[in-house]
């Protein structure tokens, strides 16, 4: 017997989120429940973009810092945003690249939506790797942000070589490291 869904009831609901109890049967037949919160409106589809944006040919990435409520700390960062509704990853991508840091880029390719905690929530996030320019943008220059009024963003241009100093310095400064970046850190460490 396959794992099903039986019924979702909504517990509670705001602005961007929606807390749940899934009812579901499991793959041994037993019938249990699960707590989740998902994006509002949530139809199924990717509900956010992160960007892996490299600056060639500096060979430097771009990553962000801001102020995160649910973790109660600065976190470090890929830049990323919500799709808006109509709005393709690809577009999602070269917009929030663009609002958070200032940089412009052209999308090399983008990925399904995966799950970076699926125990907690079916928010499906897409990757989209995009390569900067660097001729347009000196190194170290950082372009002034189009950020919305409620954001805070820092803007960090690091070398990949530098990566594993950088998110070090980072969380002896009381930053949170976003996961994926980790993911990152084990693939350079693997060489793959």
């Amino acid at each position: 017997m396959d794992a099903r869904i039986d019924r979702s009831e909504l517990l509670c609901s705001g602005k961007f989120l929606a807390y749940k109890k899934i009812y579901y049967t499991d793959a041994k037949g037993v019938a249990r429940h699960w707590e989740a919160v998902d994006r509002t409106g949530s139809t199924g589809e990717a509900h956010a973009v992160f960007i892996v944006a490299k600056i060639v040919p500096d060979n430097e990435i771009i990553l962000v810092r801001q102020f995160r409520p649910p973790a109660g700390k600065l976190m470090v960062e890929f830049p990323a945003g919500l799709i808006d509704p109509g709005e393709s990853a690809e577009t999602t991508a070269i917009r929030e690249l663009y609002e958070e840091t200032g940089f412009e880029g052209k999308v090399l390719y983008t990925t399904e939506g995966g799950f970076s905690s699926p125990g907690m929530t079916g928010e499906s996030i897409v990757l989209a790797a995009m390569e900067i320019d660097g001729s347009r943008y000196p190194q170290c220059m950082l372009p002034g942000n189009h950020q919305e009024e409620c954001e805070n963003i820092e803007v960090f241009r690091v070398k990949i070589d530098a990566l594993a100093d950088f998110v070090a310095q980072m969380e002896a400064a009381g930053c949170g490291i976003d996961s994926k970046i980790y993911t990152a850190l084990a693939f350079r460490a693997f060489q793959w």
